[in-house]
């Protein structure tokens, strides 16, 4: 199945490590909290399980939200873009 991963965490440290993590695990990044990609059960058991790993680190009054959201590449590809265009990674900052 395709899924949509996006996140807001406020620790950059922590958000790196998300970042990282999803990217190990095969998904693309499309905006700077945002990736998505083809997973299947077993796939999708280890990044929940990974992602709450690092929930748990998290320092409390930290903002740490994470959202998963299956859906199909056909669906996912008549979003809407404004501009239209993919982010270039080399030009993300952090």
């Amino acid at each position: 199945m395709f899924y949509v991963v996006f996140y807001d965490i406020t620790d950059s440290n922590l958000r790196q490590k998300v970042s990282s993590f999803l990217k190990s695990k095969g998904l693309r990044r499309v905006q700077l909290s945002v990736f998505v990609g083809e997973m299947n059960s077993s796939t999708l058991k280890d990044v929940r399980s990974g992602l709450s790993r690092l929930h748990r680190i998290s320092q409390e009054g930290e903002r740490f939200s994470i959202m998963i959201v299956p859906t199909t590449e056909s669906l996912f590809s008549k979003r809407i873009s404004i501009p239209d265009e993919d982010l270039d990674e080399d030009k993300i900052i952090w």
